[in-house]
Order: C-alpha cells, then sequence, then structure tokens
C-alpha cells in the first residue's frame, strides 16, 4: 500500500505565498504530477477537476491570483498579465518536490501554458495546450463570432439560445465580479458539444461556477495582445494539443494551426466534445493524457 503523501505534494489545499500574494492550489490524486492551469481568465478551478485523470496523475489545480481564494494584486482588476501568471507558475513548480512535471493550461490557461513553456522550458517534461490559441488578435475575435453565430442557427428553434446569445452580448460591459459570473454561466450551453442532451447535468456545472472580473489590461491599464506563432515555432518541450470538435471558443482551426507550428507536438481531436473535454469524454481525456505524461515523466 502506498503510503498518503505529505509535504506541498499532500492531499487537499495548500498555499503558497509568492511576492507578498497567498497563491491557493489542491493537489488529488496519485502517480507523475501534472499542474494545472485553468482559464477564463478569472474562473474558478473546480470546473477543470477531472477526477478520471486523478485516477492516473497527481493533479496541482492552481488558483491563479485574483480567482477563487487565492490574493488580488493591489491593481486589481488589472495587472494580471501571462508574464504574471507564469512567474507564479515558476514559483509554485519549484516549491513542488518533484523534477519537472508537465503543466497543463486549458483556455486562457492554454495561453499562459505555451507562454511558461516558452520562457522556462527547463521546468517541463512537457505541456498539454487544451482549448488553446497561437494568438488572440483580431482573428481570433472573429472566429468565435462566425463559430458562436453558427451555435445560434443550428440551436435556433430553442427558445433558451436567445439567453445565451444575450450573455455573450454582454460581455465586452462586463466592470464587476457579478455580471463576470452572470457571463460565464450564461454562455455554458455554448461550450458543451450538446449542452440540452443532458441539461440537468450540465446546468449543475453552471450553479457551480465561480467567477471572478480579470480586465485582461495589464497594471497601466493598457491590452496585453500575443501572438506566440514565431516562440512556438522554435519550442523544443513535448506538447500534446488537444480541443473539441465541437467548441466555439478555441476551435479546431486553432488546434490544428498549434500542432502545425509546434515541432514535437501531438494533436488530440476529442470527437464528441466543445470546450470540456475533460467532462465530455473523461475517460478518453484521461486515458491520452495520462499516456503523453507517461511517456516523458522525468520526475524524482
Amino acid at each position: 500500500m502506498v503510503p498518503p503523501r505529505t509535504g506541498p505534494l499532500g492531499e487537499g489545499l495548500h498555499t503558497l505565498e509568492v511576492a507578498g500574494l497567498a497563491l491557493r492550489y489542491h493537489v488529488h490524486g496519485t502517480g507523475p504530477v501534472c499542474v494545472a492551469h485553468p482559464g477564463g481568465p478569472g474562473i474558478a478551478w473546480e470546473y477543470l477537476r477531472a477526477e478520471e485523470l486523478e485516477k492516473r496523475l497527481t493533479m496541482v489545480y492552481l488558483e491563479p491570483a485574483g480567482t477563487g481564494d487565492s490574493d488580488r494584486l493591489p491593481t486589481h482588476p488589472h495587472g494580471y498579465t501571462r508574464a504574471l501568471y507564469s512567474h507564479h507558475l515558476a514559483a509554485l513548480i519549484d516549491h513542488l518536490p518533484v523534477g519537472r512535471p508537465h503543466l497543463l493550461g486549458h483556455s486562457h490557461g492554454g495561453f499562459v501554458a505555451q507562454y511558461h513553456a516558452v520562457h522556462h522550458p527547463d521546468q517541463l517534461a512537457g505541456v498539454v495546450l487544451y482549448e488553446s490559441a497561437p494568438g488572440n488578435g483580431p482573428e481570433f475575435g472573429e472566429e468565435m463570432i462566425r463559430r458562436v453565430g453558427e451555435f445560434a442557427a443550428r440551436q435556433a428553434t430553442r427558445p433558451e439560445v436567445q439567453a445565451v446569445m444575450d450573455a455573450f452580448a454582454s460581455i465586452p460591459a462586463i466592470a464587476d465580479d457579478a455580471a463576470m459570473m452572470a457571463a460565464a454561466k450564461g454562455v455554458l450551453p455554448a461550450y458543451v458539444a450538446d449542452y440540452w442532451a443532458d441539461a440537468p447535468r450540465w446546468s449543475r456545472l453552471q450553479d457551480a461556477l465561480r467567477a471572478t472580473y480579470i480586465s485582461g489590461l495589464d497594471r497601466n491599464g493598457a491590452p496585453d495582445p500575443f501572438d506566440d506563432r514565431e516562440a512556438l515555432g522554435a519550442l523544443k518541450v513535448p506538447v500534446l494539443v488537444v480541443a473539441g470538435r465541437h467548441d466555439e471558443v478555441c476551435g479546431v482551426r486553432w488546434s490544428q494551426e498549434l500542432h502545425e507550428l509546434l515541432p514535437t507536438s501531438r494533436l488530440l481531436l476529442l470527437e464528441h466534445s466543445g470546450h470540456f473535454g475533460h467532462l465530455e469524454e473523461p475517460k478518453e481525456f484521461a486515458r491520452e493524457i495520462a499516456s503523453f505524461v507517461g511517456t516523458g515523466s522525468e520526475q524524482g
């Protein structure tokens, strides 16, 4: 029988102080270590918990600064750049008693994970870019608008769809936590391959979501755009790119482009998933992620 872990990788909630901020992280599961960074920015970590994956890996779920129960910056809601999130990831990884863990980033967390892989490759045995994209310029927004419009057209006979579209329309005006929470819950039906096939299940996820308003601007209130195409082409860290076939936000277009850019990548398309493959196809997701992590694990 394997004795329970203690210390920084003990099961449950932990707190790590970085530059005066208390950052919370949660450890669940057994096996090689994989650090997970949630999306949003501003969506609390619970939605990303992958219990099927925890049967194969030790998952370390970070609550990023400004999100969930971690501390906020003095400049909140501004200042949460990828460089800041990466700095906090570096501190967490250094804190963990492992050699080089894997890093999984979901959605906006994927943007952070690829930044971290480019700037701190020596910390990582590999990275999972889960519903990520190579950049967040105008083309990213245009593609999302197009895909969400297609979603609305497919579901046009459902009266509930108007509320989903209203939630998307509210996003540019979000300025506080309550509005962020309402929008996150309101758009969720578009994030699932077939929300109405099991609406009670997905409504429970909606009810459980916690969200914080993060502006996406730097400390001075300026935008923080990125285009990682050139940098990713030189990345040597092994990468698994994961996308749901029916994701309307960070869709297959971006995952295929990431795969083509990255010299050491594999591409996993989850054919029956939207944005939440770890919940929509949990067994396949867990099998493929664990296989990738196990193959490249260099942990001590």
